[in-house]
């Protein structure tokens, strides 16, 4: 076993005791809970370990843009304060002019909701039990973060230096969209040019090999409001005479989509990236076991059928039509017979290379309009939207030195063209111009954004090692 292996090993008290502080201190973004609390948490860990760190306030967006029918930005309140955006840095001594490599994070965490279903209404508990720590933000993404700074910290302890620059962006609204980090990665293109970005997430798979993932899907988050009906909650007997908003919304969300999940949006896919030939041969090879998928999601088949390399080609490279919530009426127990004043549904889209989320919204919009669903009956909010994005190529040198350090510890590696799931890296690639992979040490099937979130500890030791080879292997190498 090596110095820094070492290390890791003897301090895993430490890195578990430093998590827990993070998941007991609520973050979540979307009610601005307990963020700005979080942030001056983190901070002072990374100063601990040896990062010299600033909090760094962006210039937040302001104003709403607007057409004759939907609103096109929600408003901003003009007087808020973003939560702040933590950088950090450590320069290598030996090696000051050499390569720089960028760690991209967050703080904030997802509505713990809902509580009944966390083990002991306990969201925020970071417990650990045998193997595995819990609570919101175990592992999406104070879990992975943790294994970031402690890989940097243990290198400093190593040898009072690290092979390659260093620099941390930790956000608190990528949960929320982050609605204010291109403004920040221009305002500070400079102080965070890099070499190569380590991504906030990335999964263990079921037989133990880590996922390095080369892309995300964007995403078109938008609430559909139905309020073509009475001025207040009326009797129900009135169904005669007075229509009811959410039959309205119910044949509005049925247009979307046919019984196959194709969507009916005209040119929805018309902007739809092919797969390369190489992405194609990666597809191929890539292991996916669909009964273990199956059986953990409790289905009995996929959408439509697929299997083989067409599920994932679906599940990597595809759109979605996604209806996150529906509410409408009396939910209360028992029975109240009425007539809602209003439904409301939030759908998300994921999107893939090359599609614009501002496109697909004015897609949507048109096609509502087409439909009959004017503004009187239909009001479409847009609530987030992020860009597609995939480092290419897919044998670029930076992919080669993490796939090579994951190796070296894990044994093995699968080479994902994508995640299914969304993030901000189309700003870094755009703005940074950086190559960007997802790695970390989520099990595939850790329960993030649902309850009883967990995170196992062997793999956060695993993933720091993983972590600091990266760094070691990164600062020695020519790229």
């Amino acid at each position: 076993m090596n110095k820094i292996d070492y290390i890791i090993d003897s301090h895993m008290e430490d890195l578990i005791s430093d998590l827990q502080i993070l998941i007991r201190q609520p973050s979540v973004s979307a009610r601005n809970n307990g963020v700005l609390e979080c942030s001056l948490l983190v901070k002072n860990i990374m100063e601990k370990a040896g990062i010299k760190t600033e909090l760094l306030f962006p210039q937040q967006k302001k104003g709403i843009v607007t057409d004759n029918n939907f609103n096109i930005e929600p408003k901003i309140d003009r007087h808020s304060l973003s939560p702040p955006i933590i950088y950090g840095e450590v320069q290598s001594k030996r090696n000051p002019q050499g390569k720089t490599l960028l760690f991209y994070n967050h703080y904030d965490v997802q509505p713990e909701d809902p509580i009944e279903l966390w083990e002991n209404n306990e969201a925020f508990s970071g417990k650990v039990s045998g193997n595995y720590i819990y609570g919101r933000g175990s592992s999406d993404d104070k879990g992975e973060l943790i294994t970031r700074i402690k890989a940097v910290e243990y290198l400093l302890k190593s040898s009072g230096d690290v092979p390659c620059n260093i620099k941390f962006v930790v956000e608190g609204e990528e949960e929320i969209g982050s609605p204010n980090l291109e403004g920040f990665l221009i305002q500070h293109k400079e102080k965070l040019k890099c070499d190569g970005v380590i991504w906030e997430f990335g999964y263990i798979d079921e037989k133990e090999r880590p996922i390095i993932m080369l892309g995300l899907k964007g995403i078109l988050y938008v609430e559909l409001i139905a309020k073509g009906g009475p001025s207040r909650d009326v009797h129900s007997s009135l169904a005669t005479l007075i229509e009811n908003p959410a039959w309205i919304l119910v044949d509005a969300l049925k247009s979307l989509r046919d019984s196959d999940g194709k969507i009916l949006i005209k040119n929805w896919y018309k902007e739809v990236r092919d797969f390369s030939e190489v992405e194609l041969e990666l597809l191929d090879k890539e292991p996916f076991d669909e009964e273990i998928f199956k059986r953990e999601y409790g289905i009995s088949k996929f959408l439509n059928n697929v299997k083989n390399i067409e599920a994932k080609k679906f599940y990597e490279g595809m759109p979605t039509c996604n209806i996150s919530s529906l509410l409408a009426g009396y939910l209360g127990k028992g029975s109240k017979t009425i007539i809602p004043n209003k439904a409301i549904a939030k759908l998300d889209f994921r999107l893939v290379p090359n599609m614009d989320p501002l496109i697909q919204f004015r897609r949507l919009c048109d096609h509502m309009l087409d439909q009959g669903f004017e503004k009187n009956l239909l009001e479409i909010k847009l609530l987030q939207k992020e860009w597609p994005a995939r480092t290419t190529p897919v044998d670029h040198p930076f992919i080669k030195v993490v796939a090579e350090s994951a190796t070296a510890i894990f044994g093995s590696t699968i080479k994902s063209i994508s995640s299914a799931a969304t993030g901000p890296m189309y700003y870094f690639l755009d703005i940074l111009g950086a190559p960007c992979v997802c790695i970390g040490s989520s099990y595939k099937y850790g329960r993030s954004h649902s309850p009883n979130e967990f995170a196992r500890l062997d793999l956060l030791n695993k993933t720091t090692k993983w972590i600091s080879k990266i760094i070691t292997n990164f600062g020695n190498t020519k790229i």
